[in-house]
This record gives structure tokens, sequence and C-alpha cells, in this order.
């Protein structure tokens, strides 16, 4: 496999009660941390009824972003395609392509929140095939094609064509997969990357092992080839310089996000209240690929992190772009140094950035004789000279009378 990529994924999920403009203004300052530290990407999500996720317009978002950052990508994460007219979400798209500079990333989907349909008058039922049938009209849109019409149930295009096109040869698009093969499929189908939002939960990171067939078998019915480089995996982690650090930084906020979002907003099956934090923090991290909980969750340092993710690459058989969920577990401050130290130690260790520093460094300690040699080549040629004899001498006695302290 190349190199990993990494990246954010902004739902986002703020806690109720903060002044949402602050929050807004924030979520742009941590892009732009992001970017200095050499993130690849950065998504935000489309959400309109759940009170802790506010960013209704991803574009709106990214857009914004895109002045205060010079060089991650911008992924919609995600689109709710049965929400919106395709053609007015291609021009968006495409507008965002020029305003960032060819730097968007498409991702759709139908639509995660049961409420927002709800609001919208949606029939859970057809969210899943509105989706197909927009993403398969938006990639010809994006792609520039003659003019065409489309007659649907719930939408119309007549002549048909974009105006403008992206900035990008080519705009990089990926689905979200949650738990079941559907958002897999739908990626074949199109031949398209994938965004596995799903693996954030205890079952969709079991299910992920057997996610990534589904998705091959229905790109070679539709003669598209799969590159796991477009697969995105979703992770939560929270990170300190020690374990019990990074606990004591997370264990607070990440209660009141398990009771008030998980088990209280969401109602996700099987989660349950937790009135310690501790027993909350524990049984959120106790989730692993074989044994899993309501979440997967790394609290720790970074080397735990590195190990989670190794682990992960084996069990799927490989991913391109490794995607951190963002929270507002711990403070700001300790939540920005979370990520720097991502930036700092996993990615290069991952990638393997620091292994040649590390193979020379062991090779000097350990052929010493060499250097000894070199060194000793040095100290005749300067004892062959009375002026330079008598310099070293004088440095060395004057190292003897005036030796280094430690105070």
């Amino acid at each position: 496999m190349a190199r990993l990529k990494f990246g954010a994924f902004l739902a986002p999920h703020h806690p109720v009660g903060e002044h949402p403009m602050l929050q807004f203004r924030r979520d742009i300052e941590f892009a732009a941390h992001l970017d200095r530290l050499g993130f690849d990407e950065f998504w935000c999500g489309e959400h309109h009824s759940s009170g802790w996720e506010m960013i209704a317009s991803p574009e709106m978002m990214l857009a914004a972003v895109a002045e205060h950052t010079s060089r991650i990508r911008l992924g919609t994460g995600v689109i709710s395609l049965p929400y919106h007219h395709p053609f007015n979400v291609a021009q968006r798209i495409v507008q965002l392509d020029h305003m960032s500079a060819g730097r968007v990333i498409f991702g759709s989907g139908p639509g995660a929140l049961p409420s927002d349909a709800h609001t919208l008058g949606l029939d859970p039922m057809t969210q899943r095939d509105r989706q197909d049938e927009a993403l398969g009209v938006i990639t010809r849109l994006l792609a520039g094609e003659a003019r065409f019409s489309h007659e649907s149930d719930w939408f119309t295009l007549r002549d048909a064509r974009l105006q403008l096109l992206p900035l990008q040869e080519s705009v990089p698009q990926a689905v979200a997969s949650m738990v079941s093969p559907s958002g897999m499929t739908l990626a074949g189908k199109h031949g398209i990357g994938v965004l596995s939002i799903g693996s954030m939960a205890g079952e969709g990171l079991v299910a992920l092992p057997t996610q990534w067939g589904f998705a091959e078998a229905a790109a070679a019915q539709h003669g598209h080839h799969m590159d796991r480089s477009s697969w995105r995996v979703l992770m939560s982690w929270h990170l300190a310089e020690s374990e019990a650090q990074a606990r004591a930084e997370a264990r607070m906020g990440l209660q009141r996000w398990h009771n008030e979002y998980v088990v209280d907003t969401l109602c996700r099956p099987g989660a349950v209240r937790y009135d310690d934090a501790d027993e909350a923090l524990d049984a959120v991290c106790a989730g692993t690929i074989t044994s899993a909980t309501t979440q997967a969750a790394v609290v720790g340092t970074p080397d735990d992190l590195v190990s989670f993710i190794r682990t992960m690459q084996r069990n799927t058989g490989g991913f391109g772009v490794v995607i951190g969920f963002a929270h507002d577990w711990a403070g700001r401050e300790a939540t920005l140094r979370s990520w720097e130290l991502v930036a700092r130690y996993v990615v290069p260790e991952l990638n393997g950035y620091i292994a040649s520093l590390r193979d020379n460094m062991d090779f000097v300690r350990a052929n010493r004789a060499p250097f000894e040699r070199a060194r000793a080549a040095v100290l005749s040629k300067i004892a062959a000279d009375p002026a330079a004899a008598a310099a070293l001498a004088r440095t060395e006695q004057g190292a003897t009378n005036h030796p280094a302290t430690t105070d």
C-alpha cells in the first residue's frame, strides 16, 4: 500500500449550550491548524435537526475554510443527496472547487439522521435509491457531458448542462458507508471512493473486514476497478503524552458526548448511559476489530494509536486515508495538542518518514570502530603540527579545570 493520508471529519459534535457563532469560528481555526500541521483532508457534514450537529451547508463552511487554508483538501462529508435537486448540488460543488483553487472532494450520502428526513417529509425507504439516482446525474454533469434530460418522480432536468465546469480535471468522489453493504455497493457501481463512517461504531468496525468485497463485486459488475487508496476509514481518538493524561483530559467530555448524544439524541441501539465518567471511557475504548462495544476509540498515547491503525490495516486488507473524528471530549488546548501529536509522531511512524533516521542512528551507535579510526587520523595530523598540538592541549586543560556541570 502507498503511504497513508490523514484527515479530520467534523460532523460537528458540539454540545448544546455554547454560542454557535463562536463554535463556527473555532471550527475554521481548527481546519487552519490541521492545514499548518500537514494533514491531507478536512471533511464536514450536513445536518438539520440534532442540535449537536449544526452545519446545514458543508459547501458554505468549506468555502470559509478555504480562505484560511492553502493546501488541505476539502471534503463534503457528506451532502445528503435526497434533500437537494442534483443540478444545484453539482453547481455548488463546481463553485466550491473554483473558490478553493481545486481542492474539493465530493462526498455524498442518503442522509444519516431520521429526524432530518422526518423534517423534510422524506420516506426513509426512498433515500438510498434517490442517492443512487442523483449521484449518476451529478457525475454526468461534473464530467461536462452534452446536454441531457432526466425525468424522475422527485426531480426533473431538461437540456441540462453546467455552464461552469470544475477547476479540477476530475473531482474526487466518495460515498458514505455505514454498517449495511449499500454504501460500498454504490461506490463500486459508480467507481468512486468510500468514506466509512460506520467504523466508529462497534458493529461497523466488526463489519469492516468484509465491507470492501461488496464494493469490488459491484465494481466488477459495472466495469469499474476499486482502489483501496480511496477508502477512507473514520476513527475516534484523543492523545496526550501519557495514557493517564489523555484519560484525565477526555473523561468528562466523552461521558457527556456518550450520554447526551449517542444515547439520548441518536438512541443508538444497545447504547446505555453511564453515571461514572471512567466507566463510560472504558466502555467506549473497549471496542476492537474482533470484540466491539458501542464505540471504538483510542484515548492514550501516539504509540497506542499507531498500534490500533496497524491492526485495522491488517484486518481490513488496507485502506488509504485515516480520518479522525473531531469532537469536544477534551478542552480546546488539549484537543489541538492531540492533533499535533498525531502529526508529530503517528503520521511519520506509519509512513516510514523516520525509519531511515532511526536506522542511521542505530548504525552509528553499533559501528564505532571506523569512526574511531577517523578520529585517530585527525589527532595524528594535529600532533604533527606543534601549534595545533599546543592549542589542543590548552583546550583539553580548560575542559579539565572547568568540567561541564548539570546544574
